[in-house]
């Protein structure tokens, strides 16, 4: 994964301002010109020698409180790790599999032991944030989704054409995630949907700290649809909890049916595949069947839904699915604030009765 070969040392931009997190957990974001060397004094001890060889507080990891019934990627990492170089595939003389190794991963000069440690420490520290999130759009009946796929799948277009579907029923807001340009969010904003622009550098994932942040820009409306577009890559956001409701994998059908199986903890991570682009298949050499089996060889939970966002097809069984669970998000907020106010009514009771 990124704790090995180094991406989080990518710069993080939000509408492009600079984003540093301290080892303390306090972030500063600020605007300046690459153009001459500086230093700012935050509080904090750091130096800015651009480089850039900033710690952003890639604090990632899981925390599974959620309801959802799929366990984000670690726990089926774990679960399918020792498959992957047989039920997934069939080993040859000479083929090389780093994965086998408690780590599941491979840095040169590293041991396995030291990575696990690396990695916990990382993904524990997210934790926290993760949790914040989560508990933010509980508490105001926000439907969180994370999006996640390789690029090029069609994400973006699928997106817009969920708006343009969407945006007159509920309240809608996205965070969009790539290393480098706002393009996707500028496509997002020309439905007249409210957006902000995540670069994460050399950054191939989002994790809870840039939502966190992200938030206070954008303050999506209370039982409202947030999607999460993140950056294109199967790997390292399988491991990345958001504090989402569901990660959405998007399988677009010129990408390969063994994709799930070359990539499982991206699939096991996630609650729901949209096999996307099917209006392509007539010219396609792509086996339907045979890709929806590789996703539930890794998760038999996953649910499956073939769309076209260009052509419509399958897009009416999709918004159905973000607005019942909208819904269901609202009523637990709703539920939420009952439990408070009769937490509260008693509160005031028992303190009466001291009088």
């Amino acid at each position: 994964m990124c704790t090995v070969c180094g991406c989080g040392d990518g710069e993080t931009k939000i509408e492009g301002q600079h984003v540093h997190r301290h080892a303390d957990g306090t972030v500063h974001t600020h605007a300046h010109d690459h153009g001459d060397a500086h230093s700012h004094d935050h509080g904090a001890a750091h130096d800015h020698g651009h480089g850039h060889g900033h710690d952003h507080g890639h604090e990632h990891g899981h925390d599974h409180e959620h309801g959802h019934g799929h366990g984000h990627g670690n726990e089926h990492g774990n679960e399918h790790g020792n498959e992957r170089g047989s039920e997934h595939g069939h080993a040859h003389a000479g083929d090389l599999h780093y994965g086998h190794g408690a780590a599941h991963s491979h840095a040169p000069g590293m041991s396995q032991e030291r990575m696990v440690t690396i990695e916990r420490n990382i993904l524990d520290k997210n934790n926290t944030f993760a949790r914040g999130n989560r508990r933010r759009f509980e508490e105001q009946g926000i439907f969180a989704l994370n999006l996640v796929s390789s690029p090029g799948s069609g994400k973006t277009t699928l997106l817009v054409e969920t708006i343009k579907r969407l945006g007159a029923e509920l309240p809608l807001a996205v965070i969009e995630g790539d290393q480098q340009t706002t393009n996707d969010a500028e496509r997002i904003r020309a439905t007249g949907t409210r957006a902000v622009q995540i670069n994460t550098g050399k950054g191939c994932h989002l994790d809870a700290s840039q939502i966190e942040h992200a938030l206070t820009h954008l303050t999506p409306a209370a039982d409202s649809v947030l999607f999460i577009e993140n950056v294109g890559n199967l790997v390292c956001p399988s491991a990345f909890d958001l504090g989402e409701a569901h990660k959405v994998v998007v399988l677009s059908v010129t990408e390969g049916e063994d994709k799930p199986l070359k990539y499982p903890d991206m699939f096991a991570a996630a609650s729901l595949m949209l096999l996307n682009k099917v209006d392509l298949l007539p010219h396609l050499d792509f086996d339907v069947a045979q890709a929806i089996e590789a996703a539930r060889r890794v998760n038999p939970a996953i649910a499956v839904l073939q769309v076209s966002a260009t052509k419509g097809i399958g897009m009416d069984a999709w918004l159905d699915w973000i607005r019942a669970g909208s819904r269901a998000a609202a009523a637990h907020r709703a539920d939420l604030a009952a439990l408070q106010t009769k937490r509260l009514a008693m509160l005031e009771e028992h303190i009466a009765s001291l009088r």
